[in-house]
C-alpha cells in the first residue's frame, strides 16, 4: 500500500479482522504554501454563480446593469447542436458584461417561439426544436425583467440571439420602460446585437470574398463560423462535407457551411460585442439622470 494512498484515507482499514485506524495527515508544507499564495479567481459575472448577498452587494457597489441572454432550442442543420443559440448568447453576454464593467448576466431564456406544433411549422418540422407561444415568451421576459428590477437593477438589457422574437423583445422593452419612467429604470433590446450577428457579419464576410450563397441565413457559413468560434464541440465537422447546395430539407437555409472556420467566427463575435457595447453605453449616456436616481433594493 502506497504512502500516498494512506495519506488520502481516513477511517478504519481491516486486515484479518483487525481494525487499523488511520488518521488523515496534514497537507505537505509545499501544498499549504501553494494554497496560501494562490490568486483568487476573478468574480463571475453570472447571477446564478452568486449568493443573494453577493449579488446585493454587487448592485450596491454599482453593478446596476442586468443582461438577459435569450437564445432558443432549435435545429441548425445536421452539423450544429440544438443548443447553439443558448451557448452563444451566454458566451457573448459574458464578454459584453465584462466590457461594460458594471453588468451581471442573468440565466439564459432557452424556450422561445419556434413555430407551431400542430401542424409543425418552421423549425418545429425537425426533432429537438422546442417552442412556446409568443404571448408565453413575452410574459416570461416581462417577469424576468420585473424580478431584476426588484433586485435593484437600473438598466435591463434584453439580448436576443434568434430572429423569431426580435419584435416581441422590442415591445416588452418599450412597454416596461414607459411604465417605469417615474422610477428611472430602463429596459432596452439593442437592435445592434442581432443586426451585427446577421447583416453586419454578412457584410464583413462579403468584404473577404465570400458569396451570399455560402454565407446563408441559418446553419450556413456565417452561423457555423460563429458557433465554431464559441465552442467547436457544438459542430460536427464530418457533417460539413455534404453537397455544395444544401437546402431547407436538412435545415440549412440559403448557404453552404463547408468553408466555415473559427477564425471567421471570431471576427463576427468581435463585431457583435463591439456594436452591442456601444449601443448600451449610448443608451446610458442619453439617459444619465434616470440612471442616477437611487434604486430600491430588497433587504
Amino acid at each position: 500500500m502506497s504512502s500516498k494512498f494512506l495519506r488520502c484515507c481516513a477511517g478504519a482499514l481491516l486486515f484479518g479482522g483487525i481494525s487499523l485506524a488511520i488518521a488523515p495527515t496534514a497537507p505537505a508544507a509545499s501544498d499549504a504554501a501553494a494554497l496560501a499564495t494562490a490568486t483568487p479567481a476573478a468574480p463571475s459575472v453570472y447571477l446564478e454563480d452568486m449568493t443573494w448577498t453577493e449579488l446585493r452587494d454587487a448592485i450596491r457597489a454599482g453593478r446596476t446593469t442586468a443582461i438577459v441572454p435569450i437564445g432558443g432550442t432549435e435545429q441548425s442543420g445536421p452539423a450544429i447542436a440544438l443548443g447553439k443559440h443558448n451557448v452563444r448568447v451566454r458566451w457573448l453576454s459574458e464578454r459584453i458584461a465584462l466590457a461594460l464593467g458594471n453588468a451581471v448576466v442573468a440565466p439564459v431564456i432557452a424556450y422561445v417561439p419556434e413555430g407551431s406544433v400542430a401542424p409543425p411549422t418552421s423549425h418545429m418540422r425537425f426533432p429537438g426544436t422546442l417552442t412556446v407561444p409568443p404571448e408565453v415568451f413575452s410574459a416570461t421576459v416581462d417577469s424576468a425583467a420585473r424580478s431584476l428590477r426588484a433586485a435593484g437593477f437600473r438598466e435591463i438589457v434584453l439580448l436576443g440571439d434568434h430572429g423569431s422574437y426580435q419584435r416581441e423583445l422590442a415591445k416588452v422593452a418599450a412597454r416596461l420602460t414607459r411604465d417605469w419612467k417615474s422610477v428611472g429604470v430602463r429596459v432596452i433590446a439593442p437592435e445592434a446585437y442581432y443586426k451585427s450577428a446577421s447583416d453586419g457579419f454578412a457584410q464583413l464576410l462579403r468584404a473577404r470574398g465570400y458569396r451570399d450563397d455560402e454565407i446563408g441565413t441559418h446553419a450556413a457559413l456565417a452561423d457555423t463560423s460563429l458557433t465554431l468560434a464559441v465552442d467547436p464541440a457544438l459542430v460536427r465537422s464530418d457533417q460539413l462535407q455534404g453537397p455544395s447546395h444544401l437546402d431547407e430539407s436538412v435545415g440549412v437555409y440559403g448557404g453552404d457551411p463547408r468553408r466555415a472556420s473559427a477564425e471567421l467566427g471570431r471576427l463576427g463575435l468581435d463585431l457583435i460585442e463591439r456594436e452591442t457595447v456601444l449601443a448600451i453605453r449610448t443608451d446610458l449616456q442619453e439617459h444619465p439622470r434616470e440612471h442616477a436616481r437611487p434604486a430600491t433594493t430588497s433587504p
